[in-house]
């Protein structure tokens, strides 16, 4: 399925100019960079050499990814803003690497070979679907990150999931399995977000 690039999530990996996006990715990628190479238990990592610019102290929610060899090796991240941006970011970047339970912890001969990635994620709006047919309908593939809740489990895709499981359908159905749930359940309790991302790698 062949998807036009206006439906990308925006994706940023220029060096770019103080205050832009471009520069605003150098940062978050630096300092994602930095936080792998922190100690469990020393707090906040930032870059040493980067200025503190005014934004990364507002609140933010970001996801940290990590491939090796273009292959997934940890990925973690936040879906509400309720810290400094920086921390944030520092925090994900360290559990993606050290602390995704689907991999064992990074090593350092593989860190310098780590593709990073950061998405920033915007506030999530409620997707009102009263069905599964509706739920579909209304899903922007390519756009939406999509947040499942049903009692007390729950699990999410970023937008760039679509990129491998580009059928509505079928993004729907993992979802819920990842969440703990049939691939097929659907109940009226089930509660929808979505949200978009700004990726930088």
């Amino acid at each position: 399925m062949e998807r036009s690039p206006s439906v990308q999530p925006p994706e940023r990996d220029d060096p770019g100019t103080p205050g832009t996006d471009g520069e605003r990715g150098r940062v978050l990628l630096a300092l994602a960079r930095e936080s792998l190479h922190a100690t469990l238990g020393r707090g906040v990592v930032q870059p040493r050499h980067l200025e503190d610019p005014p934004w990364l102290r507002e609140p933010g929610a970001s996801f940290v990814t990590l491939k090796l060899h273009g292959d997934l090796r940890g990925c973690i991240g936040t879906i509400e803003a309720r810290r400094a941006l920086v921390d944030d970011v520092a925090h994900n970047a360290y559990a993606a690497a050290y602390g995704d339970p689907r991999f064992p912890p990074v090593t350092p001969s593989e860190r310098p070979r780590l593709q990073v990635e950061v998405s920033l994620l915007s506030p999530r709006e409620p997707l009102a679907a009263e069905s599964e047919r509706d739920a579909l309908a209304a899903l922007r593939p390519g756009i939406d990150g999509l947040v499942l809740q049903y009692g007390a489990m729950g699990a999410t895709f970023l937008p760039q999931v679509w990129e491998s499981l580009p059928e509505p359908h079928e993004f729907l159905a993992q979802l819920r399995r990842k969440a703990g749930l049939p691939s097929n359940f659907w109940h009226p309790d089930v509660r929808l977000s979505r949200y978009t991302v700004e990726k930088f790698s």
